[in-house]
């Protein structure tokens, strides 16, 4: 999903606290919801709430019986069909994300719930509303002078680099249950970072092309690095070309096709066989269909870029990284050092 937030407008604005159900901690809102922000600091505000979100899986609001009954989706949908409405749901919203609030660990932190107008994405303007939860704070010092002193005070407040947990809703694919996507940045067990995405906004991955791609060179690389193994006599190296082959592929074809695919990079009729295997056993386990065809995402595929390993490491002396042709490097064995080596062919040092 590509996201333009330079001609975002911030429009509407409501903040709380939301502290800790289950400790005993307070939930604060405020009667009149009445913010007055200087142009400057909208600039900054519009800054922080929309920061983060690049590269990230797309989401969508679902629930087991039917849509409707998702809270969050539906107090959404009343903001987006009148604006009117914007200070009343957000209310709900900070009530409903109190009741969630119940694991010991989940600590408390000021909920900051936005309206933004002409948000860019994917090449279509929409409104969005956007959540952000801060439950950490920094310190920070602030100096006072005077004609004849020097006054130090330390503080504490919000970050703006740093969203603890955050969510973008976009005005589009009602039916599906919008485009969300998601930050959760704080590091707690897993039962409580499970309430901000599970638990409070009930949400799913959306099939689209990012999650598609993401999903598609994920399974590859698990197939190459833990699968293989039990049916192929395969070297590391052998394996790092499969992934940099794979990757080659996705960075230059517009369309993923998985007979052409499996055709180019892995070749074997045998390795084909379990590689399609592989991936119907992950799409039930998961149950998370990947298509034969689909639209690749160059997004999704910078993402796993960085994930994809083409380093082979050889004990603690040397790193080996392989971008290219795997025919220059050769695996032996030397008798009278009994260790193994590798023999790198080139034409020049650079």
């Amino acid at each position: 999903m590509n996201f333009i937030f330079s001609s975002a407008n911030l429009l509407k604005l409501s903040v709380y606290f939301v502290g800790n159900k289950q400790n005993g901690e307070a939930f604060f809102t405020p009667d009149i919801i009445d913010i007055e922000l200087s142009k400057d600091l909208q600039t900054i505000l519009s800054s922080y709430f929309l920061s983060g979100y690049k590269n990230l899986e797309t989401y969508q609001f679902w629930h087991e019986s039917e849509i409707n009954l998702n809270d969050v989706y539906n107090f959404a949908t009343s903001i987006f069909e009148d604006l009117q409405n914007f200070e009343h749901k957000s209310k709900n919203i900070a009530k409903h994300l109190y009741e969630k609030s119940v694991h010991p660990k989940i600590q408390g932190g000021e909920l900051f719930i936005s309206y933004f107008k002409q948000c860019i994405i994917d090449n279509e303007e929409s409104d969005a509303i956007c959540i952000i939860k801060s439950e950490t704070k920094d310190s920070f010092i602030k100096t006072n002078f005077t004609s004849n002193n020097v006054e130090i005070i330390l503080d504490s407040g919000l970050n703006l680099d740093n969203i603890d947990k955050g969510c973008l809703i976009f005005n589009v694919n009602k039916e599906d249950g919008y485009k969300v996507v998601v930050i959760d940045n704080t590091k707690r067990s897993q039962d409580a970072a499970v309430y901000w995405k599970d638990d409070f906004l009930q949400l799913k991955i959306r099939n689209d092309s990012f999650n598609q791609t993401s999903n598609a060179l994920g399974v590859y690389k698990n197939f190459v690095t833990n699968k293989l193994d039990d049916e192929f006599e395969m070297s590391k190296a052998d394996k790092i070309d499969l992934l940099n082959r794979s990757m080659k592929y996705f960075k230059e074809k517009d369309t993923f096709d998985m007979d052409e695919f499996t055709g180019e990079v892995i070749g074997n009729p045998q390795a084909i066989e379990s590689f399609k295997n592989f991936k119907n056993q992950y799409e039930q386990e998961f149950d998370t269909p990947i298509a034969d065809t689909f639209e690749i995402s160059d997004n999704a595929v910078k993402k796993q870029a960085k994930v994809y390993k083409s380093v082979l490491k050889l004990d603690k002396n040397f790193h080996i990284y392989i971008h290219g042709n795997k025919d220059l490097i050769e695996k032996g064995f030397d008798d009278g050092k009994a260790m193994n080596y590798y023999k790198v062919f080139f034409k020049e040092e650079a």
